[in-house]
């Protein structure tokens, strides 16, 4: 399927960014990539993200719609609630995106173009192929953790990737729908490796584009222990579960 001819759905999660999702509007719309729709998926912000999603679904400058989920029910939940909704409405490619500005607008057409041309069921926006970088301005202490979570997910999993725990994502719907998207149970970032296990499981192949990630420049991260343990845990869950099987 050519390019121009395909629904790219967008999906972006929100929580409190008010400040970031007008920004990350305006740098998809500066893309020019015909078809693109994005899909916020908002949870209650109390700082009113909702209400910028739906203003810029009616005079910003992409089509845009808007999921209002009551509760902030975590990271994975409402990937998989608006890549559901993606799908329900005809998306050809279902690119995963945050909403903080970290990810690089631009690299999208890259990720489309491997799609286009190669079998990848899914593209990796990765920070550690050559031409990739994590943000200049992380603490050496914090480019170690991601490195070591990287590893310690390979280690474990054998995905063959080398940013096991990319969030950046170009999606095929038929990957999607093969992996079964709404039945992925972890949230949190351990998400992120779950959907790249479920994708090698079947003998789907991930290919990767470098990025440059930046830190975000408002609002604050929502990474909590929790997160942090069940990202440690799902790894051994998964493993276990293939095991067992």
């Amino acid at each position: 399927m050519s390019e121009a001819s395909q629904k790219v759905t967008v999906v972006v999660p929100t929580y409190d960014e008010r400040d970031n999702l007008p920004k990350l509007v305006d740098q998809l719309a500066a893309q020019g990539i015909d078809g693109l729709h994005v899909l916020v998926v908002d949870d209650n912000s109390p700082d009113g993200t909702g209400e910028v999603a739906e203003k810029l679904a009616v005079d910003g400058p992409v089509p845009l719609s808007v999921l209002h989920r009551t509760a902030k029910n975590g990271l994975g939940r409402a990937y998989v609630d608006g890549m559901t909704r993606a799908l329900d409405e005809g998306a050809d490619v279902v690119i995963q995106m945050d909403a903080d500005l970290s990810h690089p607008a631009e690299a999208i057409r890259d990720m489309l173009d491997v799609l286009a041309h190669t079998d990848a069921a899914v593209v990796l926006g990765s920070r550690y192929v050559p031409g990739g970088a994590t943000a200049s301005d992380w603490p050496w202490h914090r480019k170690a953790l991601s490195a070591f979570a990287n590893r310690y997910v390979n280690t474990i999993l054998r995905l063959g990737v080398k940013d096991a725990t990319a969030g950046f994502k170009a999606w095929r719907a038929s990957t999607l729908r093969a992996i079964d998207v709404a039945s992925v149970e972890s949230n949190g970032y351990s998400f992120q490796v779950e959907m790249n296990y479920r994708v090698t499981e079947r003998g789907m192949r991930i290919a990767e584009v470098p990025i440059r990630f930046e830190e975000r420049s408002e609002g604050v991260s929502k990474m909590s222990f929790a997160v942090q343990l069940e990202s440690a845990l799902v790894p051994w869950r998964l493993r276990f579960a293939k095991s067992r099987r």
